[in-house]
Order: structure tokens, then sequence, then C-alpha cells
């Protein structure tokens, strides 16, 4: 008898940081694409993360929801022990916790700066480094880290989110140069515009945000995760270690 077992173990995508917004969209593409999905966040949004979870299921994917605090290095460590052990293996690992906060360097306080760091970076970090433990031994996986604008550049007003995104650009370089060799592959995806959701929702009019979603002139949360797919499903013998990702009519 040849080809796969008959009872394989699933391929599973982790989405550390999913919500309604891109981490959502990320989530239900790979779970379009057949694998099992683990969705996290705060344990305090367990509901929110139950929903989609849920929406998946519904959809016809697999998927599973865990109340994780990202930057706490222990409940990580447990977090991807509890996925390989109980789930299946990890061949997608994607980051995508933002921490974007507006304030002037001399609004930004100690506890601010740190506690954007802890998410926007360390958390990051750990990811990367609990992926790279479980993804070695087999010699293959898929580790995927959100960026932003702010990966690139320190705006007006984004001292603290910009020094975290920066951080953890140089974090996925790292770990690309060090983990490509092992059959790992690590990519940065720098999004650079305004992204349909919440945020922009809220900060202007139905009518505006309709236009521009009419003139695909904001980045749309399923196109964005589309890209995700993609940069997964790359061959090795051309990898991407960057992807920036912007509206046609955004300025750079």
């Amino acid at each position: 008898m040849s080809g796969e077992p008959l009872h394989a173990a699933p391929k599973v995508c982790l989405v550390i940081g999913a919500g309604d917004g891109v981490g959502g969209a990320i989530a239900k593409a790979f779970a379009a694409e057949g694998l099992t999905v683990c969705v996290t966040r705060r344990a305090r949004n367990l509901d929110q993360l139950e929903a989609l979870a849920a929406d998946i299921r519904n959809s016809g994917g697999k998927a599973h929801a865990f109340g994780v605090d990202a930057r706490d290095e222990a409940e990580m460590i447990a977090l991807f022990d509890k996925v390989e052990a109980e789930v299946g293996p990890l061949e997608v690992v994607v980051f995508n916790i933002g921490a974007n906060v507006r304030f002037t360097v001399l609004e930004t306080t100690t506890r601010v700066f740190q506690k954007v760091w802890e998410m926007a970076c360390f958390a990051g970090f750990l990811s990367i480094r609990e992926a790279a433990r479980v993804m070695t031994p087999r010699g293959r996986g898929t580790i995927l880290v959100t960026g932003a604008t702010a990966s690139m550049r320190g705006g007006k007003m984004y001292s603290a989110f910009a020094s975290a995104k920066a951080a953890l650009r140089s974090v996925a370089q790292t770990a690309g140069r060090e983990l490509g060799p092992a059959g790992i592959h690590v990519a940065h995806i720098v999004v650079d515009g305004a992204i349909d959701g919440v945020f922009t929702r809220t900060n202007n009019s139905a009518e505006a945000v309709a236009a521009k979603l009419a003139g695909d002139e904001i980045l749309k949360p399923e196109d964005i995760a589309a890209n995700y797919v993609w940069l997964h499903n790359q061959k090795r013998s051309a990898w991407t270690h960057e992807l920036d990702l912007r509206p046609w009519k955004e300025t750079w």
C-alpha cells in the first residue's frame, strides 16, 4: 500500500492574534486550503475567538480557539505543545498582533512603550522561536510575520509602535537567515495602508469607506490573506522573505 496513512495527522495553521480583521481572514483562508486552523487571542476575548472558530467550522473547515497571552513565555510554550500533541503538526505559524498606538514622544510613558514592545516584538519573538522548535526536527514549515508601514519608518507619534515593529522585522530577518537552510520559510509582510475593519470604519463615514472599497483604495483583509497562502505555497527554489502590500493609490 502506498500514499499517506488512512488516518494521517492533519496539517495545522496557528494564527496568533486573530479577530474580525486580517487575522480572521488569514485563518479562514488557510482553512479553505484544507488546513486545521488554531486561532488565539487573550483569554478575555475568548467569546469572540470562539465565534470565529465556529464560523470556520460552519463553512466546512476545522478550527480550534485558544485563549493565550502571547507575551507570556510559559503560556506560549504550553500552547505549541498542546497544538502539536492534540491537534497535529504545525505547518504554518502566523504572528499577527498589532499594538498600534499614537502618542508624541513627550506623551509616551514607560508603561506604554514597554507594553507595545511586549505585544508587537517580544510576543513575535516567542512565536517564531516556538515555531522553530517544533518545525526544525521535521525540516519544513512556514512562519509568517505581519508587519506595517511602521516596520520601515518611524512616523510622527509612533515612537513606541515603530520601534517595536522595526525590531520585529529584524527578528524575522534573523530567523529567516537561520531557519531557511533548515527548510523553514520565514516571511515578513509589510501591510502598508488603511485596512478595511473596525478602526477604518470607526474613523470614516460609511459612504467614504464604501467608495474606497469599491475603488480598491483600501486594503481588504481577504486579499491580504490570499498573499499569506501564496507565500506558504511558494516553491523553495524561489522563496520570498519580505513582501509589501498596499492599495494601488497608496503613496509610498
